[in-house]
């Protein structure tokens, strides 16, 4: 007897569980993302008023669908075009991404060594270490960042400590060089966690192998452990560059009110300015330039698996 799912003689995959396990995590994104992004990009159509919103949808539903029509004959992109015109936004979004790339490149260099060495270290040991990675979590980040207040004001605990020492004071609180601390503090896990999965599975034996082909060890890390650690990189930057962009809380807090990033630019036309139909344009924009690396790695993903 041919079963449902049979069909032409050639078996076809049946329903499963896995399959139906897919639903929610659908669900979640649906409710979750997908809904208030639609209410995002409706909301950058609209028109600034002083009213109670600040806004006025430009698409009259109550006329159907000649109001659909005269909506669609009305698309002029009002907010999208002030941001090409008006330098400010321009310069945002340029400073975020100069920030969350640099932040990005010196996690890396930090955050590569701390998981190598994680991944070297006794089992016993890797434990301890990996909870000290993990262990900031237990805190409100909001909490972290105010104690940087605390560490790098004039009259803080880095300024007592180089005092006691004989050197002169410096003033980091409400600079670049604070903003910068403050990034690399906060995603240094997000950084050494998918370095160290990566680095923790690798086969010990290659190495050895590339010692008896007469690498050096600095020769068998480039040429073995590096190439094969790729994949860790690339989740661990993406994991930091894509929330750094939009970046809100560090900026205000330790860089002061002369840094320019597109989270605070974003706060400020919402709740400062009220205008949100550019506010939501801001955010859109930045959200499609952040989707361009995610499927980028998506399919590189997909090439090595394809390749394995």
């Amino acid at each position: 007897m041919r079963r449902p799912w049979m069909r032409l003689g050639r078996p076809r995959v049946p329903p499963t569980w896995e399959a139906r396990a897919a639903l929610p995590p659908f669900l979640w994104l649906t409710l979750f993302f997908l809904i208030p992004f639609v209410l995002v990009a409706k909301l950058s159509l609209s028109d600034v008023v002083l009213a109670i919103p600040p806004y006025a949808p430009k698409i009259d539903w109550s006329a159907g669908l000649a109001g659909l029509i005269a909506f669609v004959r009305g698309l002029d992109f009002e907010a999208y075009a002030r941001m090409g015109h008006d330098g400010l936004y321009v310069a945002a979004y340029l400073s975020s991404l100069k920030f969350a790339a640099v932040s990005t490149l010196i996690l890396l260099l930090v955050g590569y060594p701390l998981a190598y060495g994680m991944a070297r270290c006794p089992p016993s040991v890797r434990q301890a270490l990996l909870m000290a990675v993990i262990l900031p979590f237990w805190t409100s980040f909001l909490i972290r960042v105010y104690a940087w207040i605390a560490i790098l004001k004039p009259e803080g605990l880095l300024n007592a400590a180089l005092a006691a020492i004989g050197l002169p004071a410096v003033n980091l609180l409400n600079t670049d060089g604070a903003v910068y601390l403050g990034l690399v503090y906060a995603y240094l896990p997000f950084m050494v966690l998918p370095l160290y999965a990566v680095l923790e599975r690798q086969d010990a034996s290659l190495l050895e192998a590339a010692g008896d082909l007469g690498c050096t060890p600095i020769q068998a890390f480039w040429r073995v452990t590096f190439p094969l650690s790729l994949p860790g990189v690339l989740a661990g930057s993406l994991l930091c560059f894509i929330p750094m962009v939009g970046e809100f809380v560090i900026p205000d807090l330790l860089g002061g009110s002369g840094t320019l990033m597109l989270g605070k630019t974003i706060w400020t036309e919402f709740f400062a300015n009220r205008d949100w139909p550019t506010a939501s344009a801001v955010a859109i924009v930045l959200l499609a330039t952040l989707v361009l690396p995610i499927v980028l790695f998506q399919h590189q993903q997909t090439k090595m698996m394809e390749t394995r």
